[in-house]
């Protein structure tokens, strides 16, 4: 009797560190690659601009997906889309380490960005499922802070096998925890029923978001080669508004939008998605040009590269419990105020020192920097869920996960465009800043107190 108690039990647990181990992976190949970049490019003769595509060739197709992966894994069943997306990214990632050319790494990145998109969203059901309601707030804890550790240890531990066995490695330790992963869920995972959400899929919705981004983040990335005023950048450009526009569109007059455009009528809730959003953007000059510029004009190589960014990503882990608890305590406001004027000081910082070739001289803004994003992250969720009603945290949820991951798309396009057309750090670094102290104005004058919401 007592055994067959403890089982169920301990399953919930394996299930939670499977859930964790791929959320972790999902989000190590987000910054792993930085750091390796530099011998990826001279290994596989890339161009400049040709090798910041394999980053956001997965960056770009699982933002454009991942507001369809959780309503799939409802239709089609959570375990059975979560295990075909599992295989999907297993087999991409073994491709990725077997690229001979630039081509192949970049389509081989884009099919692993199919793969995470639909296992971003479906892990986080798995992982909470086993476990009854007054325990799920301790399995996201946990879950979030297994996922926000990978990210952290991303240049780290793409500069250590980069270093002592090849940048391949990068792709390749993803297997074993994805064979780990298989294995809980295959066993001890329970299928949900096909057709929860008895919904239409948004397929219009989905189309012309996926093409907005897509035309969107191609042409930022390619106008400074191609000419920002060429016919087809234009083209692009104008297709990408077009899209966006028929997006919007299609979502207000949706019966299941795949976002629930209307909630953007408050300017708080839209503020604190703009302010995830620069949060990502700016994590991309930082982790991936900040991992150049040391290796190539510090002359680290690509461990101490990633060694050196833990200073900025270190504090992430640490600090994320204790500002969802300040949020709590005084409100978001002025904790996002602060976050906003410490990334955007640490971005000054770091771009008026890059001249002066020591990195000593760089630690204060990246110190900085990473207390500042950190800051960026819990606060504004915790105040659009106090914006919004109950019955919408689904939706919420899902919408602040789409703004986080586009930050990251169009934080590389704007970084690339940027340093093709100055060939400087530190005019990507400071051209960052200009972005984040907009935001940081427009927060400033349009957020207001969310502790009202709550005490009314």
């Amino acid at each position: 009797m007592a055994a067959s108690i403890e089982r169920p039990d301990s399953r919930k647990w394996w299930m939670l560190a499977a859930m964790g181990g791929v959320i972790g992976i999902i989000l190590l190949d987000e910054t792993v690659v930085g750091v390796a970049l530099p011998t990826i490019r001279r290994d596989l003769a890339m161009s400049e601009g040709a090798s910041h595509w394999a980053i956001n060739a997965y960056l770009l197709v699982f933002a454009s997906l991942a507001a369809a992966g959780g309503k799939l894994g409802d239709i089609l069943g959570h375990r059975r889309l979560f295990l075909a997306s599992l295989a999907v990214f297993a087999l991409s990632s073994l491709a990725c380490g077997f690229s001979e050319n630039g081509n192949w790494l970049i389509a081989a990145r884009a099919i692993q960005g199919i793969g995470a998109a639909a296992i971003f969203p479906l892990s986080m059901a798995l992982a909470t499922m086993p476990f009854p309601p007054e325990e799920r707030g301790t399995a996201l804890g946990i879950y979030g802070a297994i996922g926000t550790t990978f990210l952290a240890l991303g240049p780290l531990i793409g500069g250590f096998f980069t270093d002592i066995l090849s940048w391949r490695w990068i792709f390749w330790i993803n297997l074993p925890v994805v064979v780990f992963v298989a294995g809980i869920v295959a066993t001890g995972g329970r299928e949900t029923p096909k057709g929860l959400n008895t919904g239409p899929f948004d397929v219009i919705g989905l189309a012309s978001l996926v093409t907005c981004v897509c035309v969107l983040t191609f042409g930022l990335m390619e106008a400074p080669s191609l000419g920002w005023f060429s016919p087809s950048i234009l083209s692009f450009f104008a297709i990408g508004l077009l899209m966006a526009a028929t997006f919007i569109v299609v979502e207000r007059r949706s019966v299941a939008p795949l976002i629930e455009i209307d909630l953007f009528a408050n300017s708080g809730f839209a503020l604190c998605n703009l302010v995830i959003f620069m949060a990502q953007f700016s994590k991309m000059a930082m982790i991936v040009f900040g991992a150049v510029f040391l290796q190539t004009e510090l002359h680290m190589s690509p461990f101490m590269a990633g060694l050196a960014l833990l200073l900025a990503v270190g504090p992430v882990p640490i600090l994320a419990g204790p500002s969802g608890r300040l949020a709590d305590r005084f409100g978001a406001r002025p904790l996002i105020l602060f976050a906003l004027v410490a990334v955007t000081a640490g971005l000054v910082w770091v771009g008026l020192t890059m001249d002066r070739d020591s990195y000593l001289l760089l630690v204060p803004g990246m110190l900085c920097w990473g207390v500042g994003v950190t800051f960026i992250f819990a606060p504004p969720r915790s105040a659009a869920m106090k914006m919004t009603p109950p019955e919408k945290h689904g939706q919420v949820g899902g919408i602040v996960m789409s703004a986080q991951l586009l930050g990251g798309t169009f934080g590389v396009a704007y970084c690339s465009a940027l340093f093709s057309m100055s060939k400087s750090f530190p005019v990507v670094f400071l051209g960052n800043a200009a972005v984040s102290a907009v935001i940081l104005l427009l927060a400033f004058l349009y957020m207001k107190d969310d502790r009202r919401k709550t005490g009314a």
